[in-house]
């Protein structure tokens, strides 16, 4: 084979292999559609406001980033049909505003079924991923129990807590990975692996798995750092909200990011992750074996942005209908979904779809799949299709909203019935007898301690 032939393979190889990061193609495709993405968004969100005053579906989307995502997505679809800038900002933002009040009802039962009430819902495009974990939860875990009811030998008590339990999985991960890197790479190159945004170079082999041990601590780090953010939008921003709302939306309820639910199953999250990471090697094998010879579609690689907080997001879900096992099967379909779905949303994005990075979410696949299909029937057909289906999506949202919403109907209800109850907790004296380690004495010389409160 020539060398400008070989050339021509290498690059047609490394363009099917794709790593999904929204961040990355949406700044790809804001250098050149930039304008019509922003008046896209506004439209959009003032589309959806005026659905939710105007609609049953009350929910108001507050995840920024994720409407920005949406909106270049569709004008990347839009425009790639060949539509006027004024077509593509006008039938983008009725699509994109009808999609910002529909996917939180679609989700909201399993969400209320998290959080116990109707103050938040879920304002994430990976919505399809959480019903599918929700279901598959009330399919597979109907007398499973909770990943928060982890009993754990006396001597692990430390990974109770959920941010200990993940910081020292990443650094598992991320040890046997670096280690494997380096058996295959070889020291010059592996050395160099942390060198990315200012980091130095290995010297020697035990300062190479330091490395690799402070990046897995960096990435419990951030988890915390989202989960205190999460509880400060909870406890303060949501309750602000509702001032606002009141006026502008009565009766609003706040779609937020999907790590909203973290703090309700924190295991859940772990788990879940792990499961969806899974999901996502599996799915890889599959496409090498059958989805790229058969179809010609890319190799998505797992990503872990995606897989940790789709996937996260998704073994909550799939705890609350199903426990244990719903956690880990419905977290392992949503890395199928997420794996699957961008590879067919690649087949639209035309010349987008040559980049080695696409989106990652399942809804802006299966969604941006569906338009880039109609987008073929022409100018004017492909235009009432997108319509149409923006239509079909808002009626079928609206119905579900009254018949399925609105009812309280529950998905965990028949697990719930299904479980043996709970065993009473002993009351008075009798709780000390749980405590199975000795008290420990104070060194000679400490201060003595305060009495107990009263009544303690």
């Amino acid at each position: 084979m020539s060398r400008p032939l070989c050339d021509t393979a290498v690059a047609r190889g490394r363009r099917s292999r794709v790593i999904p990061a929204n961040e990355a193609i949406a700044g790809i495709a804001q250098d050149r559609f930039g304008a019509r993405v922003a008046w896209l968004m506004i439209l959009g969100f003032a589309v959806a406001l005026v659905l939710a005053r105007f609609t049953p579906l009350r929910y108001v989307f507050l995840t920024g980033h994720h409407m920005l995502f949406m909106a270049t997505l569709l004008t990347m679809v839009l425009a790639a049909s060949g539509r006027s800038s004024v077509s593509v900002v006008v039938v983008g933002g009725l699509l994109l505003g009808i999609l910002l009040v529909a996917m939180p009802a679609f989700a909201h039962p399993w969400t209320k079924r998290i959080t116990g009430n109707n103050s938040i819902a879920i304002g994430h495009f990976g919505t399809a991923g959480y019903i599918l974990s929700g279901a598959a939860g009330q399919l597979v875990g109907k007398r499973s129990r909770s990943t928060e009811d982890m009993k754990l030998p006396e001597g692990l008590r430390f990974l109770r807590d959920s941010l200990v339990a993940t910081a020292l999985s990443m650094v598992l991960i991320y040890v046997i990975m670096s280690l494997a890197h380096l058996a295959k790479a070889g020291r010059a190159t592996a050395f160099k692996a942390f060198t990315a945004e200012g980091g130095s170079a290995a010297t020697d082999l035990g300062n190479y798995v330091m490395q690799s041990v402070m990046q897995g601590l960096q990435f419990g780090i951030a988890v915390a750092v989202i989960l205190f953010g999460v509880r400060t939008i909870l406890g303060e921003l949501v309750p602000a909200f509702q001032g606002i709302a009141g006026k502008l939306v009565p009766g609003a309820v706040p779609s937020l990011d999907a790590p909203i639910v973290f703090p309700y199953a924190q295991n859940a999250v772990l788990i879940g992750f792990l499961a969806s990471f899974l999901g996502g090697l599996v799915s890889l094998a599959l496409l090498t074996w059958i989805g790229h010879p058969a179809f010609g579609l890319a190799f998505v690689l797992p990503g872990l942005v995606p897989h940790f907080f789709t996937g996260g997001a998704a073994g909550v879900y799939g705890n609350a209908t199903g426990g244990r096992r719903g956690a880990v099967v419905g977290a392992f379909l949503n890395g199928v979904l997420i794996t699957f779905l961008p590879a067919l949303l690649l087949k639209v994005l035309g010349a987008f779809g040559k980049e080695n990075t696409t989106f990652g979410d399942a809804d802006f696949g299966w969604f941006g799949t569906l338009l880039g299909n109609a987008a073929k029937a022409g100018a004017t057909g492909g235009g009432i299709a997108m319509l149409a289906i923006g239509a079909v999506l808002l009626g079928a949202a609206i119905l579900f909203q009254k018949r399925v919403v609105d009812t309280g109907w529950d998905p965990g209800a028949r697990r719930d019935a299904l479980l043996p109850p709970e065993a009473p907790a002993p009351a008075g004296p009798a709780t000390a007898a749980v405590r199975t380690h000795a008290k420990i004495a104070p060194p000679p010389g400490a201060p003595t301690p305060p009495p107990p409160p009263e009544g303690s």
